[in-house]
């Protein structure tokens, strides 16, 4: 098993630099650059044209791509022109609050999906079931920055419970446990906004799963031997019908890490998703690049991990 994940981390490497060039030639597409707009009665149109000439960004696009695989090969992914820093300065300020609060909202869409998907199929048709389903309906049908509006002016503005916007009360020092509790609270509403919306599919996977798996033989032969009906569930069918949810669990985690972009705008979070637009807006190349062969890593990442996930969940399956 070890060999065929250093293979597929191999297999990465030209996925990445094929990714790399796609993405420096469109961002290459886009109109202006990070001086376009510059506006100071103090800088004539000369001097802009000279910091333009001095920082590369009149070479055509091969040659601005070689300088950056060159410098990214020594570990320097360029300089974020916006916030006046190395990009990876810039990316690593963000990064640790991205990941907390995808890990929160993972944590919260299995909490409630796992549940209410096993016990809406295990009890099909009930009142229960039909709740489950219109709660199903709701969250499959609402649009996210509907949802996140909705949550931040209920819990935000008129009840006053949570935050409304960024990552960490100010004044805080990082590492004591009010800084710690300040992050916690921050990430309670994003958290879980996106996570209840991300319920969908594995409730419908799952119910449908237990459905199938309840007229199955090997069940019949456990309730015929006397099973409990709870060990029935939790050792047989559950274990069965997880096995679709379990095989997407790699990208459920990889995909809201980098899809953080509409979910920290919504809620002002300072992420790499909000990091991502600002660089957009403001023509920063470099860490509009990087952030996306790191989207794109992590999506490669998550293909791989629901792979090892398959691995542990059914014992049948084995990668060589």
């Amino acid at each position: 098993m070890w060999k065929t994940i250093l293979r597929r981390l191999i297999l990465m490497i030209p996925q990445v630099f094929l990714l790399s060039i796609v993405v420096f030639i469109l961002g290459s597409l886009m109109p202006g650059d990070a001086l376009t707009g510059l506006i100071d009665p103090t800088i004539s149109a000369a001097q802009i044209e000279a910091m333009r000439e001095s920082l590369g960004l009149n070479k055509s696009w091969p040659e601005r791509y070689i300088d950056w695989m060159t410098a990214a090969f020594h570990g320097d992914f360029g300089r974020s022109w916006s916030q006046k820093m190395p990009v990876t300065q810039a990316i690593g300020q963000r990064i640790v609050p991205t990941v907390s609060l995808s890990l929160f909202m993972t944590i919260i869409t299995y909490a409630v999906g796992l549940p209410l998907g096993l016990l809406a199929g295990r009890y099909q048709n009930t009142f229960f079931d039909r709740v489950v389903n219109i709660y199903n309906f709701f969250t499959y049908a609402i649009p996210s920055f509907v949802a996140g509006l909705l949550m931040l002016w209920i819990f935000g503005y008129t009840l006053g419970w949570v935050p409304t916007r960024g990552t960490v009360g100010s004044g805080l020092e990082p590492g004591t446990m009010q800084y710690f509790l300040s992050r916690l609270h921050h990430m309670i509403l994003p958290a879980v906004t996106i996570g209840l919306l991300s319920t969908t599919g594995i409730i419908q996977y799952l119910r449908s799963g237990v459905i199938d798996a309840k007229s199955q033989d090997y069940v019949r032969t456990a309730r015929a031997k006397g099973v409990p009906e709870s060990t029935i569930y939790s050792r047989h069918i559950f274990r069965n019908s997880i096995l679709p949810i379990a095989q997407g669990m790699g990208y459920t985690i990889t995909g809201l890490i980098s899809g953080s972009v509409i979910t920290e705008q919504i809620f002002t979070y300072q992420g790499m998703g909000q990091l991502f637009i600002t660089s957009i807006t403001g023509r920063d190349f470099a860490v509009m690049t990087t952030l996306v062969l790191l989207f794109g890593f992590m999506t490669l990442l998550g293909t791989l991990l629901s792979d090892i996930i398959m691995i542990f969940v059914d014992p049948r399956i084995r990668i060589r």
